[in-house]
């Protein structure tokens, strides 16, 4: 019997900040890049694998949206 592979799953920053990539028409590579971290590392953010938390406010002010709320469960 084959076991089934844990699949990542995105967390609630991690949709919001996909669902404003989307809506900008921005990649994750260009996010990584403008926020000074790599696209492994962000992507490690996404999934709720590192917190990110120093990265926060600089994702707030690239995409011009609010994650004040986000800065307390990092």
């Amino acid at each position: 019997m084959m076991r089934k592979k844990n699949k990542r799953r995105l967390q609630p920053l991690g949709k919001v900040i996909k669902k404003r990539l989307i809506e900008m028409g921005m990649t994750q590579k260009e996010l990584a890049s403008q926020s000074g971290t790599s696209e492994k590392y962000l992507n490690l953010i996404l999934y709720g694998e590192r917190s990110g938390i120093k990265y926060i406010s600089i994702f707030e002010e690239i995409l011009g949206i609010e994650l004040e709320s986000y800065k307390k469960s990092a």
